[in-house]
Order: structure tokens, then C-alpha cells, then sequence
């Protein structure tokens, strides 16, 4: 074991997943308040990695007690899990030990940005974000194993996140705050969600019940598709109400990474290995579009 085995296993790559909300939202509040600390910002930024780890770990350790990574003939970078359990390269116990780990360090980061923040607001999203992230694979909920999987890491990676860092900022919430995470939300639920494509055999096998498989590839790629289309509608929507200022906009550049997510998916979700350009484009779709619209607060903030 060394350490390039355990940055696999806690899939570090994925982490643009809590930077992109964790910063969205500290900026937000920085915009609404011209107050940057920078000490809080990266105690959230942290605080949020360590519970992403802990729940990455997490989800290792008890989809190998289903056998869900093991019945999955076809893992690929995006999905399978990191593969170092049946890999032999970390044995199980030392997966979930770490995992708990991270998550008590997530949570007494989050304890002391409570106690800073007051009102315990950081304590209840908290509080929600553990359970998500422990819960998402663990019994007896495995929300994961069901129909609100993606729901779920949608809320945990969208306005939990999102809210809290502005909270974290601002020291209050508003409507708009969490409007404006909607967009960062379904993005990463629909990294989760092309990324059900390949475990579709898989998660079938061990009775997994993602929307990919209830609904069938065919259908679930029409649904894929709407929520696509979805985000670029609500940013717009958010610019023209003024939840987000027009400098936003920069967020439709993306569009030419949607249009290749779109073709590649649409001819191809069938296949495994074929998807994967899909899969990949989907993942840099929430990064590119979530640092448009950090930079489109940055610019109409300064500007």
C-alpha cells in the first residue's frame, strides 16, 4: 500500500465535485457581502473533501459487501468503483476505517465552523451531509441501492454544499442562494447518471435499483438528455430573474461540451466503452460550467 493507492482509492480526481460548490457558494457571499476570509473558505473547502473522501471510501467498502463492484464485468475510470478492494491491493477493514476517519475529521471541522457561524445551520447541513454520504451505500437506508440515489448526491453536492460555504461567508441564506445551486446539483447528478450507463449488468445483478436501470437505458438517456437541456434553461432563468448577475451567462460557452455529451451518448449509450468520451465530457461540463459562473460573480463583482 502506498499513497498513489489510497488517492485512487478515494478517487481524488472526482473531488472537483465539492470544489466547484464549495467555491461557488464562498463566492456568492463574498459577492452579496465583499468579505473573503480566506481561513474559513479553506477550512469549508477541507471540511467538505474530508466528508467527500469519507463517503468515496464509504461506498467502496459496502458496495463490496453487496458484491455490486464484483458482479461489474466492466469497470471503466468513470465507474466500478476504484477497484482497489478487488484489486487486493487495500484489504476491506482498512477501506472502512479510513472512511471513518475522513468523516469524523469532515465533521469537527464542521463543528468548529458551527461554533463559528452560530444559529447551527452549519450543523443541520452538516448533519444531512453525513448521513447522505455514510447512508448513500450503507445499511439499513443504501439510498444509492434505490430510485432517489441521484436525487440524493444531487442535494449533497448541490445546495448542501453550496449553502453551506455561502453560509460559511455570509452568516445567512436567502432563496436565491439556493436557486442558484440547482444547476451545480443536477450537473453532478448527471455525472452519477451516465455513469450508471456501464454498471447498468452490474447494479441489475445485485438488485440495484438506480433510475438507469428502472427506467432502462433507452428511457433513461431521454431523461439524461432533459436535465442537460434543464441546466442551461435555468441559468438563464436565474440571470433574467437576478438571481445571478448577467456575467453568468459566460456558463452558455459550455454549450459545444453538452452538444458532444449529447451526440456521443445518444449513438453509443448502449455500449460500454464507446459512452466513456459521454461520461467524460459530462464530468468536465460541471467543472466548466460551475468555474463560468465562479468567474462570471468574480467579474461583476470587480467590474
Amino acid at each position: 500500500m502506498n499513497l498513489k493507492t489510497w488517492l485512487k482509492a478515494m478517487r481524488v480526481p472526482f473531488f472537483t465535485a465539492t470544489v466547484i460548490p464549495v467555491l461557488f457558494g464562498y463566492l456568492l457571499s463574498w459577492h452579496d457581502t465583499s468579505v473573503f476570509v480566506w481561513q474559513l473558505f479553506l477550512l469549508t473547502l477541507f471540511g467538505a473533501i474530508f466528508i467527500h473522501a469519507g463517503t468515496n471510501l464509504a461506498n467502496d467498502f459496502f458496495d463490496h459487501l453487496a458484491g455490486c463492484d464484483e458482479a461489474n464485468l466492466t469497470p471503466t475510470p468513470f465507474s466500478g468503483g476504484s477497484r482497489v478492494i478487488q484489486e487486493g491491493r487495500i484489504p476491506p477493514k482498512k477501506i472502512l476505517c479510513a472512511a471513518l476517519v475522513f468523516f469524523i475529521l469532515g465533521s469537527a471541522i464542521g463543528v468548529y465552523l458551527n461554533y463559528v457561524c452560530g444559529r447551527n445551520i452549519i450543523l443541520i447541513l452538516g448533519i444531512i451531509g453525513v448521513f447522505l454520504g455514510f447512508f448513500y451505500s450503507a445499511g439499513p437506508f443504501k439510498i444509492g441501492y434505490g430510485s432517489f440515489g441521484e436525487l440524493a448526491t444531487g442535494i449533497g453536492f448541490g445546495p448542501l454544499m453550496v449553502m453551506g460555504a455561502y453560509y460559511v461567508g455570509a452568516r445567512t441564506l436567502c432563496l436565491k442562494v439556493f436557486m442558484a445551486s440547482i444547476p451545480i446539483g443536477i450537473l453532478i447528478a448527471l455525472v452519477l447518471y451516465i455513469n450508471e450507463f456501464p454498471d447498468y449488468l452490474g447494479d441489475k445483478a445485485v438488485g440495484k435499483r438506480t433510475l438507469v436501470v428502472i427506467l432502462g437505458k433507452e428511457k433513461a438517456l431521454v431523461l439524461y438528455n432533459l436535465l442537460l437541456a434543464a441546466v442551461y434553461i435555468m441559468i438563464v432563468g436565474l440571470v433574467m430573474f437576478k438571481f445571478l448577475p448577467y456575467s453568468c451567462l459566460l456558463a452558455l460557452l459550455s454549450a459545444p461540451i453538452a452538444l458532444r455529451a449529447f451526440s456521443v451518448s445518444k449513438n453509443n449509450y448502449e455500449k460500454v466503452y464507446e459512452l466513456l468520451p459521454a461520461n467524460a465530457a459530462t464530468i468536465g461540463l460541471h467543472s466548466v460550467i460551475g468555474l463560468l459562473l465562479c468567474a462570471g460573480i468574480t467579474i461583476d463583482k470587480v467590474f
